[in-house]
């Protein structure tokens, strides 16, 4: 019956529309009538203006395309989204370095005999911190009530632009319009390119340590700042500096050690929770065991930390999984969904999705996550995160803007065609360095 499809060649007529006009069904073929496609625009692509034989059939390929793009780049963003969005109100803030006595470790310090002065020092001696005689004396050191002070450090950060630009033309514009294109260009080239703006901010959030010692990458600090430079302490920056041979930043270029405006060289309530090991030359690489992740976690916990999620690589996840295998042990799996407050799971909540977790921690991976080590069997470094106090500050979320030909306004842009741009003003912010922990250097 006419209209009805019964073979593959009654397909390829009604789909190509060369059914009904005595062209046959030789659109695959090496050669015959074509003349329900459409007619050459170019003669460079093998479609000859107005002739009817096709003797390419690469040819013929370079103009029909399917209209949907499918991506086979793996573009997600799990560090960006993990972290907490808060507005930017402030260019800084104060955070307390060191407490009115007892130092400024994680733990309180004290001494048996011969502390520090008797009050008021970074270890005083135990029997002078705070206890005092019936009537004490106001301000007598020997009564123990000597005016005492905490002190404050001011940070400060910069916020930094991410902005990406493309155009096309007018007659892409157009052409994406006719033959088999995909339709509006500027619509697809927007979905791309957003995604593409969004994988660059991720790639900067999980930037190498070691490439802000590199004397050659001199406008590094324009990305947003790491989480990798975020979560580090001096010491293992001067390992780094004594180890590897690429990291080269002394007093001279300080960008490895300078953060939000202080030197961690003399700052040490900058430095965060860090497991390395013994050092980064060669053969000095660890094998991860459950041991480092316990102890990383009870350190966090004891320096008032709350990891709320681990980043890592799929390698180290799966690693992981093996070590707690072997013991008849396996990882929980729970729901999570990030929001702009960062990582916050939902129990019963029909979107986010599933993870495995460590003692109820998100191990959330990363694809972009960098393996800090000189070791070729090395696995991503992890981080534990605190994102009650990391976030990502945002002074303009990312938006789009797009003008030219297709907008009235050829001239705006100085091109027959339309030029487009993402932009995001952002920057990465922590006010509690110590919750904030890492281990690499690990295989």
């Amino acid at each position: 019956m006419s209209g009805y499809i019964n073979t593959i060649a009654d397909l390829e007529a009604q789909t190509y529309g060369v059914g009904n006009f005595g062209a046959g069904n030789a659109l695959l073929k090496q050669a015959g009538t074509v003349a329900g496609i459409h007619t050459g625009h170019d003669l460079s692509i093998g479609v000859g203006g107005g002739a009817s034989g096709i003797s390419d059939t690469t040819g013929l390929y370079n103009v029909v395309y399917g209209q949907k793009v499918w991506s086979m780049l793996n573009r997600e963003c799990n560090a960006l989204s993990m972290l907490s969005k808060r507005p930017y109100t402030s260019s800084g803030w104060r955070v307390l370095k060191e407490r009115p006595a007892g130092g400024s470790g994680n733990t309180f310090s004290v001494a048996i005999t011969g502390g520090s002065g008797s009050i008021g020092g970074t270890s005083p001696q135990l029997d002078f911190i705070g206890g005092v005689p019936e009537n004490a004396g106001l301000s007598t050191a020997a009564d123990g009530l000597n005016p005492i002070a905490p002190t404050y450090a001011q940070l400060f950060m910069s916020p930094k632009i991410v902005a990406h630009q493309f155009d096309f033309s007018e007659l892409a514009m157009e052409m994406a319009m006719i033959d088999d294109g995909i339709g509006d260009i500027r619509a697809q080239m927007r979905e791309d390119m957003g995604k593409h703006h969004s994988e660059v901010q991720n790639k900067m959030l999980v930037m190498p340590l070691e490439h802000y010692g590199d004397a050659t990458l001199a406008e590094i600090e324009r990305n947003y700042t790491s989480l990798l430079k975020v979560i580090t302490s001096n010491s293992e920056l001067d390992t780094l500096r004594a180890d590897l041979s690429s990291f080269d930043r002394a007093d001279s270029a300080p960008e490895a050690y300078d953060i939000y405006g202080s030197n961690r060289d003399d700052a040490s309530f900058l430095d965060a929770e860090i497991d390395f090991g013994a050092g980064y030359q060669s053969g000095e690489v660890r094998s991860l065991t459950l041991t480092l992740l316990n102890n990383m976690i009870r350190n966090l916990r004891t320096a008032g930390g709350s990891p709320k999620v681990i980043l890592t690589g799929y390698d180290t996840i799966q690693t992981i999984s093996d070590l707690l295998q072997s013991q008849e042990r396996f990882m929980d799996r729970k729901e999570i969904v990030p929001t702009v407050n960062g990582v916050r799971g939902v129990k019963g909540q029909e979107v986010g999705f599933r993870v495995s977790t460590y003692y109820d921690i998100p191990l959330i991976p990363v694809k972009d996550m960098s393996s800090t080590t000189q070791a070729s069997t090395s696995i991503s470094d992890l981080l534990f995160l605190d994102t009650d106090h990391l976030w990502l500050s945002v002074m303009k979320p990312t938006q789009y803007f797009e003008d030219g030909i297709a907008n009235g306004n050829p001239f705006g842009v100085g091109t027959l065609g339309n030029r487009a741009l993402y932009r995001t003003i952002a920057e990465v912010g922590c006010s509690f360095f110590k919750g904030q922990g890492k281990i690499t250097n690990v295989q």
